[in-house]
């Protein structure tokens, strides 16, 4: 009896463990694709998925898809608000475009530079902030935010100041310049999201994430496991850093291009919105969340320009004609009535099916039992 029941368990945990890597290959494959195929989505894409507009939406979808994951390993697997993500985007962004211009090094190389440069910068930064805790470590990385913002707004020689950094295209493959090669812009971005959701999947089912998986559960605990939280936490902010500069260097390739804004908080608070939004501490739904805001962000702009929201009473035109009012709204009607976000939701309801214990219930019981474990420590 316990060999007949026992098969068809083993085989159904087998197929769970690799169901979602057959599930993310199939729709890389089906992403990839997307640009040779002609396929029309009337109000998300602005035309066939072949045409430049169409391929440069998604491309930068997926560029905020990929620092969504990256925010999501530092609040959702670390378990650390940050107010000061966007540094490191821009730590990518502009570090690519400086050392193109300053140093005239090749595209790779200069990828490279910029990498090294936002993970040298997470590792001051990081160092500093993750002395204090909560609410005091958002606002010292708010903090280094601001000063960063600060520094790009005022080197005009070096950062273009207010304007921006034009991207220097003399030393970038002709392959990844202009409308023309929006194909392989695309393709770019795609290669990026993987690298990052891999390096992302890889931390969270290493030693590394189980511990900083207990430090947000439990620090105290983990301290007196003789183990190191706070090293622990600043590894997995660097490698969070390192992915969101990556995601700063698919940026500036895609916009030929960058600004001071994508150095600023209001950024990070973007992204985070967008973490929110998907489901923290889930990856498919940090990237879901990164899509779906983006999309919005980009049509709803279009649609508040169209002359049927014009004809409207003043009443409705002017919330309707404001894109960040409608995402708000979004957003607030998103943490009310799907707190755990899109793919909290959807695990939640999977769960029951199930008969197993959700994750806020499971958070529950830990919390219940942390007291008793401590004072037996």
């Amino acid at each position: 009896m316990t060999t007949t029941t026992g098969v068809p368990t083993l085989v159904r945990g087998r197929f769970g463990a690799v169901a979602p890597f057959l599930v993310g290959g199939v729709l890389v494959i089906v992403m990839a694709v997307l640009p040779l195929l002609n396929l029309s989505l009337p109000g998300i894409l602005p035309g066939a998925t072949y045409t430049p507009g169409s391929l440069a939406l998604l491309s930068l979808c997926l560029v905020f898809a990929a620092l969504a994951l990256s925010y999501n390993l530092l609040l959702g697997t670390a378990g650390m608000l940050s107010f000061g993500h966007a540094l490191y985007f821009g730590a990518g962004s502009y570090g690519l475009g400086i050392a193109l211009q300053l140093l005239g090094v090749p595209m790779w190389p200069g990828i490279l530079i910029a990498l090294i440069g936002g993970l040298l910068i997470a590792v001051l930064t990081g160092g500093v902030a993750m002395r204090v805790s909560g609410i005091p470590f958002a606002m010292v990385t708010l903090a280094f935010a601001q000063a960063g913002s600060v520094l790009v707004r005022r080197n005009q020689q070096v950062t273009g100041g207010e304007e921006g950094l034009r991207l220097p295209v003399a030393q970038v493959p002709e392959w990844l310049v202009g409308v023309i090669n929006t194909r392989n812009l695309y393709w770019f971005t795609l290669a990026v999201l993987v690298i990052v959701y891999l390096v992302v999947l890889w931390v969270d089912r290493s030693r590394l994430g189980h511990l900083a998986q207990a430090t947000r559960e439990n620090e105290l605990r983990v301290q007196v496991l003789g183990l190191s939280p706070y090293l622990a936490k600043l590894v997995v902010f660097v490698v969070a850093a390192g992915c969101a500069s990556l995601a700063g260097v698919a940026y500036m390739l895609l916009q030929s291009g960058t600004q001071p804004s994508a150095v600023g908080a209001d950024l990070t608070i973007t992204v985070l919105v967008m973490v929110v939004l998907g489901g923290v501490g889930f990856r498919w739904g940090a990237i879901v969340g990164g899509v779906l805001y983006t999309i919005l962000d980009q049509r709803l702009t279009v649609l508040a320009r169209s002359e049927w929201i014009q004809d409207l009473p003043a009443v409705l035109h002017v919330p309707l004609s404001e894109p960040l009012f409608i995402l708000g709204v979004l957003f607030i009607l998103v943490v009310l009535f799907l707190p755990g976000g899109i793919a909290g939701t959807v695990d939640t309801v999977i769960r029951r099916r199930r008969g197993e214990r959700t994750r806020s219930q499971l958070a529950r019981m830990d919390d219940a039992d942390a007291p008793k474990t401590e004072v037996t420590a």
